[in-house]
């Protein structure tokens, strides 16, 4: 088997996670040459860091699909809707299109990246040396899509904000709204958090 060339920390090398300057390790506290920063050969408490906010996300999610993110009142009359029953009304109402782009960004978005991010976080914390490259690009792709869970909070607060011109209709945005809110931020931020690295550190000490 052909061993895998040697990562930049095994040469001396680290990175800087402010300005991502890489720099030669050195002294005993290395410091960023160009921003200052400390530096670390991998992002401090990634694992602890990137576990509370996926578990937070999956609490958030249950109040975000339970309560209604938003109610339409038209003459006087409405009903507040959640994620699934919006979803149910677009269909109903021959909105197809527009219903599978909110059942996408989100049911399916943000299930699959908590999936994903556990997953990710499962095969670290038990050093798997399974399809390191694969399940770097599965982070990757968690990382890209995470903004566009957004897509359905920027619909409501655009709806809420040029509804409530008329006099014969409103749109109120609801509890569960915030809720999916912190969904989004705090995936994005277990994202950020997470140390892609670490899925091939068990692959060096294979190789030891």
């Amino acid at each position: 088997m052909t061993r895998p060339p040697d990562s930049a920390l095994r040469r001396g090398y680290l990175l800087c996670h402010t300005c991502h300057q890489v720099s030669a390790a050195g002294a005993a506290h290395p410091q960023c040459p160009r921003c200052g920063a400390p530096l670390h050969a991998r992002k401090p408490d990634s694992l602890t860091r990137t576990w509370a906010l996926t578990l937070t996300a999956y609490i958030l999610y249950i109040p975000a699909n339970l309560l209604p993110v938003m109610t339409v009142t038209m003459s006087g009359q409405g009903e507040p809707d959640t994620i699934m029953s919006g979803v149910k009304e677009l269909l109903l109402g021959g909105m197809w299109p527009l219903a599978l782009l909110v059942f996408f960004a989100s049911i399916t978005v943000p299930v699959l990246k908590l999936l994903i991010l556990t997953y990710l976080l499962i095969s670290v914390q038990f050093r798997s040396q399974w399809r390191p490259r694969e399940r770097t690009v599965l982070y990757r792709i968690t990382e890209s899509v995470g903004r566009w869970s957004m897509i359905d909070i920027f619909v409501i607060a655009i709806l809420v904000a040029l509804v409530k011109l008329g006099a014969l209709a409103t749109i109120d945005a609801g509890a569960g709204a915030v809720a999916f809110g912190g969904v989004v931020v705090t995936t994005m931020f277990a994202a950020m958090s997470f140390d892609p690295r670490l899925i091939w550190d068990a692959m060096e000490k294979q190789n030891d």
